[in-house]
């Protein structure tokens, strides 16, 4: 079974930063393609940004140019890089791995911009 675990949330100012880490179970050449979503209050989950094996990156809207999101094949993690937190940017994040059609999640980490 597939295990992802995700690290780094926490409370931070806005304007701040955040580094979120997500460790895989598997060698992530599996995976056709990883993720980092989010779930703000009173909202669905969303996508924030996206990996695929090749390395090509796809952001939201509301977060390119202050999210990045990495890899590490030799560490089997996925890293984002979170800059100029807004408030907007609070929330769960989940990392998700998908082989074809079949999708793997993490627990979540909290993330909360406030003064």
């Amino acid at each position: 079974q597939v295990q992802l675990v995700e690290s780094g949330g926490g409370l931070v100012q806005p304007g701040g930063s955040l580094r979120l880490s997500c460790a895989v179970s598997e060698n992530m050449y599996n995976f056709n393609d990883m993720g980092w979503y989010r779930q703000s209050p009173g909202k669905q989950r969303e996508l924030v940004a996206l990996i695929n094996v090749g390395g090509v990156t796809t952001y939201a809207e509301s977060v390119t140019g202050r999210f990045f999101i990495t890899r590490d094949n030799a560490e089997n993690t996925v890293n984002l890089q979170m800059i100029a937190l807004k408030s907007e940017d609070t929330g769960v994040y989940y990392c998700r791995a998908r082989i074809l059609r079949r999708e793997y999640w993490g627990q979540g980490t909290q993330v909360t911009v406030s003064s």
